[in-house]
């Protein structure tokens, strides 16, 4: 009897301990955002709260956010964050992530963002620009808190 439990016991703790590692604040685990996807959630939150090391998102995020129509009155559908080491589009482009279909951007890919200005371009090709640099990839832990949403125009 007691090693049937040992057994039991031993599967159930098995099963927990791997499911609970496929999230988890696991950082070693890919999450990126597709163009036209539809796997995020939490629309306006700060991605990052859950999406670090520790948190219960899967993969610890380097960059995420969301955003807007011009109105703030609904989410895009389409469209890229574009990071620059100019303000207004101008010097080098880093990196490039896109919008999926509920309107958040994020990765676990590595990216120095410190310095970086964001340019988000719609999908018709109309663009919003961050005239500061930024000092972290945390998006809404500003826009929609302390700041405007983020928006496409």
């Amino acid at each position: 009897m007691n090693k049937i439990l040992l057994v039991g016991f031993t599967v159930i703790s098995s099963i927990l301990l791997f499911s609970n590692c496929e999230k988890g604040g696991k950082c070693g685990v890919a999450n990126i955002c597709q163009a036209g996807g539809s796997k995020s959630h939490n629309f306006g939150s700060n991605c990052m709260t859950c999406h670090k090391s520790g948190g219960e998102g899967k993969g610890c995020f380097s960059a995420a956010g969301s955003v807007s129509n011009a109105t703030l009155t609904a989410h895009v559908t389409g469209g890229t964050v574009k990071f620059y080491t100019q303000a207004n589009g101008a010097g080098q482009l880093m990196y490039t992530l896109p919008i999926d279909s509920k309107g958040n951007f994020y990765t676990t890919e590595s990216m120095s963002l410190t310095g970086l200005f964001p340019m988000i371009t719609s999908a018709a090709g109309a663009t919003a620009s961050m005239s500061t640099g930024l000092s972290t990839g945390q998006c809404n832990s500003c826009h929609g808190a302390s700041t405007s949403g983020l928006y496409q125009n």
